[in-house]
Formats: structure tokens, sequence, C-alpha cells
């Protein structure tokens, strides 16, 4: 193909929306993971939990603005195409991340009694907007196609997604905090790690029936061994999981962070394993990347507007999570 500039614009706000997206799923992730693992623990564990995603939970959705922006900007026939489809569990989520940002800070400024109701609203808010997620990929990858077999397979990543986030979470607590609350995340860890690991692989195993290009471009010769290191990585880094979690005396030696690090790479190495399957697609079977682009010279104007926002967010975040990073300490509204 020719990698003229009117060509190459729309892959780089191809790229820089799967940055996005990648960077809020992963960053998200975790907060929402810990979310779900909130009525598991005790009223002051549940403080020191919300004190770990306190600086960064807000700052993590800036990724999904980002992202849905440069569809919007970029991409508009794509999203609408996409908005269409998926308006009610995009509505769920919204609901969700409000209700989460509500009950952040209700769950400690109302009074002490209702404090267990801005809890539970907490954790609400958690499932809706991660299960929302899931049936949203879900949907996404079948390209919105109806029939029981679609429904089931958005209904089966509905269920594998919020399982993955719990694990993020319990990884980012891991990282976060000592003690008995420490210990708590790791055996939530080794507890939900097995029912992700068999979900994920029903859910790769699906894929291809779902999608029949799939097919060609994972199992074809030369293309299969090429991308052996894609599920052999993912193997490596959820059996590095297993024997840390299995293993208390490496977490009290300094390596609960493999937890998170791995889990880490198997969101990253799924995203770039979906890229490939759908590439040069943006919207599964019914539009490339190329025809939903606006015009160039559009194009052009944006680009300046994204290479001078992209850097910021960037080092912000950099920067925001230098600051405050260490153990997570009592949570205070003062």
């Amino acid at each position: 193909m020719d990698m003229s500039w009117a060509n190459l614009l729309p892959l780089i706000f191809l790229a820089v929306m799967g940055l996005a997206l990648l960077a809020y799923v992963v960053l998200d992730g975790y907060d929402l993971g810990v979310g779900l693992l909130l009525p598991l623990a005790d009223d002051a564990q549940k403080d020191t939990m919300i004190a770990s995603i306190g600086p960064f939970w807000d700052a993590n959705e800036t990724w999904l603005v980002l992202g849905v922006g440069v569809l919007l900007v970029a991409f508009p026939m794509a999203h609408g195409l996409v908005l269409q489809a998926l308006y009610l569990p995009v509505a769920i989520m919204l609901i969700g991340l409000i209700l989460r940002g509500v009950a952040f800070d209700f769950r400690v400024k109302a009074p002490t009694a209702y404090k267990p109701f801005w809890n539970g609203a907490f954790f609400a808010g958690s499932l809706l907007a991660s299960a929302s997620q899931g049936w949203m990929l879900g949907s996404y990858i079948t390209g919105f196609a109806g029939g029981w077999l679609g429904l089931a397979f958005s209904l089966g990543i509905a269920i594998t997604l919020p399982a993955a986030y719990v694990l993020l979470g319990s990884g980012w607590l891991i990282m976060k905090t000592e003690g008995e609350l420490q210990a708590h995340a790791v055996r939530w860890a080794g507890r939900v790690l097995w029912p992700m690991g068999f979900a994920l692989v029903a859910i790769s195993a699906a894929t291809p029936l779902v999608n029949a290009a799939v097919v060609e471009k994972w199992f074809s010769v030369p293309e299969v061994f090429g991308l052996m290191p894609i599920p052999l990585s993912c193997a490596i880094a959820f059996f590095a999981v297993r024997w840390v979690v299995t293993h208390p005396n490496v977490v009290k030696a300094g390596y609960g962070w493999v937890v998170f690090a791995s889990t880490v790479l198997i969101f990253v190495l799924a995203f770039f394993g979906l890229a490939y399957s759908i590439f040069p697609d943006i919207v599964i079977g019914r539009m490339t990347v190329w025809e939903a682009a606006i015009s160039t010279g559009s194009l052009t104007v944006v680009f300046i507007g994204v290479a001078i926002t992209l850097p910021v967010i960037i080092v912000y975040t950099v920067y925001m999570y230098r600051v405050f990073w260490g153990k997570a300490r009592a949570l205070t509204y003062n």
C-alpha cells in the first residue's frame, strides 16, 4: 500500500485511539476490579482499598474520553455505527461510572449509617461498568451480529472481563497494601485466576466461530508460527501469577508486583491479538479505517491538537503515578 500522508494519517489516529483504549482498560480496569472486590473486605479494609485508588481512578477515565473523542472526530461514520449498535450498553456503562463517582464521595461524607449503602453503590457501579464493557467488546468482535451465538459470545465476555478486572484489582492491592489486606488480595487473586483462565481459553476458541476471518489470519502458514509467541506469552504470564499467589513468601519478599505486571501483559497481548485479527477494519466486516476517516485536510488539523494533547496526558499520568506511588494509607478527605 502507498504510505502517503493521506493513507498514513488514519493509521496514526487508529494507533492513538488504540493506545487510549488499552490504557483505559488497564488503568481503569484495576480500580473497577477493586470496586468489585469491595464486598469481600471489612469496613476498615474497604477504606484502605478506596484510598489505594483514590488519587488515580478519576484521571484514569481520561483515557476513555480521549479514545471515544478520537473515534468521534477522526472516524465519525464508524462512531455513529458503533454507538447506534451499542447505545444501551454504553448508557449502562455511563450510569455505572456516574454511580461510582457519586458513591466514592458520599460513602465518607454521608452519615455513617448510610456508608454500607454507598459501598454497595460503588460495587454496583463497578459491576455495571465492567459487565457492559465486556458486552460491548463481545458485540464488536461479532460485528454486531444477532442470533443466539453472537448473544452467547457477548454474554461470555460480559462475564469474563469483570473476572479479569478482579484479578487486575487484586494485583493492584497486593502492590499497594500490606498485612491482612494484602494476604486477602493474594487469596482473591488465586480464587479468580483459574475461572478467568478457563473463560479466556473458551472465548479464544469461540472467536473463530463468530468471526470466520480470524481463522485465516491466525491458522494459515506461516502466520501460525509467527503468532505463536502471543498465546505462549499469555500462558507464561498466567502461570507466573499462579506461582506467586501460591507462594506467599514471594509476596512478602517484595515480588507481589508480578501478579499485576503479568495480568497487564495478558491484557496487552490480548489487545494486540484482537488488533491483528480485525485490521484493517475499524468496524468488522463493514468499514475499513480509510473508509471511516474524514478528509485528509481535516485530519491534519485534528492531528495538531492530538500531538499537543496526547503528550500532556502521558506526562500527567506518569507524574501522578510517581507522586502517589507507595503503600496506601488510611482514607481521609481533609
